[in-house]
């Protein structure tokens, strides 16, 4: 049967995979003119590409390693050695790591942790370790109960000292989920640090072999488009139109570039789109409903990620890297990390700015200044002094409305993929499953959005009445 789909990042094209796969033809509507959504690339005047953020793929990404088997590209992740890599603000050009051994869970984080001797003092290590203890015994039902805390809240009432918090948490809530530890939820981190210490590749990074526009999206759409489905570029969703039940009965996208609106119509309906953009389109007859009220207290977490090519190498590590920046979340050298952007001779730094609520309505020549000034103190010896390497071009992509705001108390406002409406879906990594607003997330909520409308068309088949002639 046919499936129209709102939205061509990775939710939307993971749901037209698996209705694919279900035997459907799903019929996908993009508004832009690339694929990927919050993982979109585009090419620049002299083909270098720049990305809507700095995408690193982890060993607890099931769904997402499942898919890349699925499609026969496995082989694109480049996997990192197993570490984490930190800066040491008070030591410029110093890094510290947290290796993980390769021996069972939770072991291997533990270890990991003691044997840093960087960062954190024997106390602190045992303090951070005994704090973890209770995410790592009682499981997940725990960690979803700690959304009522902020992490630093969660940090304080596990004992766990500032030291830790300033020296680790910090870099990680901004790398998770773009805000400080202060203003997300404990929940969110904390699913994570469970799926590192029950799973012994967990915390493993990998990063694609090139653009995920080229090299993720892609495939997807050829996958799809191979077995009867549709992608559409510059298609976008203007509104929902309803039978008299509330139901939907097609969806006007509107025509660009000289072309008129036109009306699509299909056997169900998927929104793949952002909250905020879902919300701003929900029909007037829906809005009264709860389940779509709990929407309201949704809303995209402002990102900006900036691109740094130089003239030389300034970093020779094959890493992400978290930065410890008051300003800076995690950046890693791409022209050392990915195969299509390798140069053994010129750096091109990619940077996430976080938290950017400040900064995003800023010029990109006060960010470029400010992000400079940063890096000046990761790399003295590089960018200071007689004759510093010297930045050739800068791009930076500003993302209004990201990944869902992830603040305390938000879980219960996440919806199901099955709406009240019959006949339409949700998938987008802000929809409730177990992974946070991620690609992992994006590709969970799209497989399971995918099951829920195989499932309603096969009741809906067992229960139309059949013609007799």
């Amino acid at each position: 049967m046919r499936v129209a789909i709102a939205g061509a990042g990775l939710a939307g094209l993971a749901c037209g995979k698996y209705l694919v796969d279900a035997g459907h033809q799903p019929v996908i509507y993009e508004s832009r003119d690339v694929l990927g959504g919050l993982v979109a690339a585009w090419r620049d005047e002299e083909g270098d590409w720049y990305e809507t953020g700095l995408h690193a793929f982890f060993g607890a990404y099931p769904n997402m390693l499942q898919l890349l088997a699925e499609l026969g590209i496995s082989d694109r992740l480049q996997w990192k050695e197993h570490t984490l890599i930190f800066n040491q603000p008070e030591k410029p050009g110093v890094l510290s790591r947290f290796d993980v051994p390769d021996i069972p869970a939770p072991f291997h984080v533990i270890l990991a942790i003691l044997r840093n001797n960087d960062m954190l003092t024997w106390e602190q290590k045992i303090r951070f370790a005994l704090g973890l203890t209770p995410a790592m015994i009682r499981g997940q039902k725990y960690v979803e109960a700690m959304d009522k805390y902020t992490l630093l809240e969660w940090l304080r009432r596990q004992g766990i000292d500032e030291r830790v918090n300033s020296d680790i948490f910090v870099a990680a809530s901004k790398a998770l989920t773009f805000l400080n530890p202060d203003e997300v939820s404990a929940t969110i981190p904390l699913t994570a640090l469970n799926r590192f210490l029950q799973e012994r590749y967990g915390s493993k990074i990998a990063f694609l072999d090139g653009s995920p526009t080229e090299r993720l999206c892609q495939p997807i759409v050829d996958y799809i488009t191979a077995r009867g489905g549709e992608v559409h570029l510059l298609s976008p969703l203007k509104e929902f139109l309803l039978h008299p039940d509330g139901t939907v009965a097609g969806l006007v996208i509107r025509g660009l570039n000289g072309r008129s609106d036109y009306v699509v119509k299909a056997d169900a309906y998927v929104s793949a789109m952002s909250v905020d953009a879902l919300k701003a389109l929900l029909p007037p007859a829906w809005k009264s409903i709860p389940f779509f009220q709990k929407l309201e207290g949704l809303e995209g977490v402002p990102v900006i990620n900036i691109h740094l090519w130089f003239d030389r190498k300034i970093c020779q590590v094959d890493h992400l890297l978290f930065s410890r920046s008051p300003v800076l979340s995690v950046y890693a050298d791409m022209s050392n990390t990915c195969r299509e952007y390798s140069d053994p001779h010129r750096s091109m730094l990619e940077l996430v700015l976080a938290p950017a609520q400040a900064w995003i309505d800023r010029s990109d020549e006060e960010i470029l200044d400010v992000t400079m000034a940063e890096l000046r103190k990761l790399f003295p010896q590089q960018l200071t002094g007689d004759n510093p390497a010297r930045l050739r071009k800068y791009k930076i992509v500003k993302t209004p409305r990201s990944v869902y705001k992830a603040i305390p108390g938000r879980q219960p406002y996440r919806p199901s993929q099955v709406t009240p409406i019959a006949n339409f879906f949700l998938a987008g990594s802000y929809t409730m499953q177990r992974y946070l607003g991620s690609m992992e997330g994006a590709v969970l909520s799209g497989k399971l959005a995918a099951q829920a409308v195989a499932a309603y068309l096969s009741q809906t088949a067992q229960t139309t009445p059949v013609a007799v002639a």
